[in-house]
């Protein structure tokens, strides 16, 4: 066997090793559940939204605020 297929062998090992180790790891990862709003009620995150736009006024950009 020549000096080159082994190497080639070794690095197509090494390469399906670490693609297996890979999809095992995303395959058996229990991520957390997020929960972003689950306590507080929607008004009290708007009261909390700056009254200015923060954007640079120009062009066809439009502002969202809050009505309150």
């Amino acid at each position: 066997m020549k000096f080159e297929t082994f190497i080639l062998r070794g690095l197509f090992v090494a390469c399906i090793l670490v693609c297996g180790l890979i999809l095992a790891g995303m395959i058996t990862a229990k991520p957390t559940p997020v929960q972003l709003a689950a306590s507080s009620p929607v008004s009290a995150l708007l009261a909390s939204a700056p009254s200015t736009c923060a954007l640079p006024a120009g062009g066809n950009m439009v502002c969202l605020r809050a009505a309150g």
